[in-house]
C-alpha cells in the first residue's frame, strides 16, 4: 500500500511545519460529542467518493462502526493527503484516517490509535508454474525483521525465483525485503511507480513483482492486471511495522483512548476481519 511509503516524505514536511502549532498549547480537556474525520476520499478501496459525493470503502465503514460503539458523532470529509496532518494540528479536523501507517518518524509528532489493520503483501505473476496460487484463506505468513532465519517458506520463494526478474517499486518498504532474500538468486528491476512494473509483467518483461495485497485488489479489474494473479504465501507481521491506525493531535488522548477501546472490540468481535475480507478480499486483522 503506498500509503506505507510513498506517502511518508510528503506526510512528515507538512507535519514539520504543523508540530509549531502544538508547541505553545496546553492540553485542554474536552467532552467529545462531535467529531470530524478527514479521509482522503481517492485512496480505493480503503476510502473512495460514490457517487453523489459520499465517503464508501472499508475505512468509512469501518469508522462508523467505531464511532457508534464509542457514542460519538461522526462527520467524514474529504481533504488531500497533503493538507490532512496540517489540517490536524490546525484543528480543522480531530482524526485522520487515510491508510496511515504507524511509523517512528509520524509518532514523534502525532499520536496513533492501536492499528486497526495490518496489510501484508505477496508476489504477483503470469505463469503459476514459478509459484503456486495460494488459497485465499490462508493465513499470512509473519515475518519479523530476520526473515531468512525464520521462514522455510522464504527459502522456497528463493529457489522458485532463482534466475528468474522480480520488479519492485522504487522507495517502498518492501525494497529492503526484496534485495535482502532475492537480489543474489534473481534479478531485481527497479520502477518508479506501481502501474509501470505491471504492464512489464503483463507483456513478459518480468517475472513477478511484489507488493501489497490491497494494491493487488484494487486494480484486478484493469485491463494490465487480467493475466496476472497473486501467488505464494501472504506476508506479514512486524517486518512492515505495526499497521495503520487512526492519527491523533498529542494533546487529544482522552479521544484517542475512546478509538483505541472502540478498535479492541471491532477487532475482538470480528468487525475488522468482516470488513477487510469484503473490502480486500483478504484479511488485513493486525
Amino acid at each position: 500500500m503506498h500509503a506505507k511509503y510513498s506517502r511518508l516524505a510528503k506526510g512528515l514536511i507538512g507535519a514539520a511545519v504543523g508540530a509549531a502549532v502544538l508547541c505553545g498549547g496546553a492540553a485542554q480537556a474536552k467532552e467529545w460529542k462531535t467529531v470530524t474525520i478527514a479521509l482522503e476520499g481517492g485512496y480505493a478501496p480503503w476510502n473512495l467518493t460514490l457517487p453523489g459525493g459520499k465517503l464508501g470503502g472499508f475505512e468509512p465503514e469501518l469508522v462508523a462502526n467505531l464511532c457508534a460503539r464509542a457514542q460519538l458523532q461522526c462527520n467524514l470529509v474529504a481533504q488531500d493527503w497533503d493538507g490532512m496532518i496540517p489540517g490536524l494540528q490546525a484543528g480543522k479536523f480531530d482524526v485522520l484516517m487515510d491508510a496511515i501507517s504507524i511509523t517512528p518518524e509520524r509518532e514523534k509528532i502525532i499520536a496513533f490509535s492501536k492499528p486497526y489493520a495490518a496489510t501484508p503483501a505477496t508476489f504477483a505473476v503470469t505463469d503459476t508454474k514459478i509459484v503456486p496460487k495460494t488459497a485465499a484463506s490462508a493465513p499470512p505468513l509473519k515475518l519479523d525483521n530476520d526473515a531468512r532465519s525464520q521462514a522455510p517458506a522464504v527459502d522456497a520463494l528463493r529457489t522458485a525465483f532463482k534466475g528468474k526478474t522480480i520488479g519492485i517499486q522504487s522507495g517502498t518498504v518492501y525494497t529492503r525485503f526484496i534485495n535482502e532474500n532475492f537480489k543474489d538468486v534473481a534479478s531485481i528491476r527497479v520502477y518508479k511507480t506501481s502501474p509501470e512494473r505491471d504492464l512489464d509483467l503483463a507483456n513478459g518483461r518480468i517475472d513477478a513483482s511484489f507488493d501489497d495485497v490491497t494494491y493487488y485488489a484494487a486494480n484486478a479489474d484493469k485491463k494490465e492486471a487480467s493475466s496476472t494473479v497473486t501467488v505464494g504465501p501472504k506476508i506479514g507481521g512486524p517486518i512492515w511495522g505495526p499497521g495503520e491506525g487512526l492519527a491523533f493531535r498529542k494533546q487529544d488522548a482522552d479521544l484517542k483512548s475512546k478509538f483505541d477501546t472502540a478498535i479492541a472490540a471491532a477487532l475482538a468481535d470480528g468487525t475488522v476481519k468482516k470488513l477487510s475480507q469484503k473490502w480486500f478480499k483478504t484479511d488485513v486483522t493486525p
